[in-house]
């Protein structure tokens, strides 16, 4: 079997990644894959701006919406999940085309990191950490550098739950975190990725597109879908997610709704900038400058071109 070509859409939140991602599988023949940590579960459809139906256009968009808000999910099993529906695309001789913001999914996948379902024993941890209080963190350090002195000597004597969860760690699964680590990275992928950032080469215009679209999703219902979710267990990892706990102190009687929004905005504009830091982190990145386009077509466009001319082998 010949290389299997994949693109990946990466980018911050509101940068057109979904819009692009359904013209280039439109092109190229493909299906679109999500990566994106939230899109995962059912029922949030506004505040993650999973795209409707009439906006993919008939292609095929997998890893939407499957997920129980209350479930837990990880990244060893977005994995499993994304290489099953990559390997249902290719059977039917189309292109997965990967499309997300969620980077530790991205490049967890790209990388093949060999990952498994992490294993907790909140009872030890609860002994650790009384074990802490007691006699300091100098004590967990050690403990930790007697079974594992690599994890060790990369952390600080501070970072007490890392330190904690390197132990647990190693008494659960009977491995080390470097140990893990060093397996996670020892077989390649079978697919060879074309990685896209979508980017503002002047920030504000990314910004003022974050702040149209949180007025956009409070049109849609957001507040609604908002006291839906924070009504859902607390522990669930969407009540965190940006775009409901905001709201907490508006529904507490605490501020207004507009204070709520504005919070919203603050958050999201943040959480862009954490986006692109990790992107430009990572290797043979092919940025896409969405400000410097004149249309969305003429971005589609570009896209195509670099991909077919990674696709040959050429330099991009």
């Amino acid at each position: 079997m010949g290389k299997q070509f994949y693109p990946i859409i990466a980018g911050p939140t509101a940068s057109g990644k979904t819009a692009l991602s359904i013209q280039l599988a439109k092109a190229i023949g493909g299906e679109v894959v999500s990566a994106d940590s939230m899109q995962i579960y059912g029922g949030v459809a506004v505040g993650t701006a999973r795209p409707t139906e009439e906006e993919m256009e008939g292609i095929p968009h997998h890893l939407m919406g499957f997920l129980p808000l209350d479930d837990k999910y990880s990244v060893a099993r977005y994995q499993e999940d994304a290489t099953a529906a990559f390997e249902a695309i290719y059977r039917r001789r189309k292109t997965p085309v990967m499309c997300g913001g969620t980077g530790l999914y991205i490049q967890s996948f790209m990388e093949n990191r060999q990952l498994f379902e992490e294993e907790s024993d909140p009872e030890l941890r609860k002994r650790y950490q009384e074990l802490a209080d007691a006699e300091g963190n100098e004590v967990l350090l050690e403990r930790l550098r007697l079974v594992d002195p690599e994890t060790a000597g990369r952390l600080h004597v501070n970072d007490r739950n890392r330190i904690i969860r390197a132990l647990e760690v190693y008494h659960t699964t009977g491995q080390t975190i470097a140990e893990q680590v060093k397996l996670s990275h020892s077989v390649p992928s079978p697919y060879t990725p074309c990685l896209f950032l979508l980017d503002f080469q002047d920030r504000q215009n990314l910004y003022d597109r974050i702040n149209r679209r949180v007025d956009v999703m409070l049109e849609k219902g957001l507040l609604e879908e908002a006291k839906r979710v924070l009504a859902t267990d607390p522990d669930a990892t969407v009540t965190q997610a940006i775009g409901y706990k905001e709201f907490l102190p508006y529904f507490r009687g605490e501020i207004s709704l507009e204070e709520a929004a504005d919070k919203l905005r603050q958050q999201t504009r943040r959480y862009a900038k954490r986006q692109l830091s990790w992107f430009h982190r990572m290797s043979g990145v092919h940025t896409l400058w969405v400000d410097a386009c004149g249309s969305a077509e003429e971005l589609v466009t570009q896209a195509i071109s670099i991909y077919e001319t990674f696709m040959k082998g050429e330099d991009v």
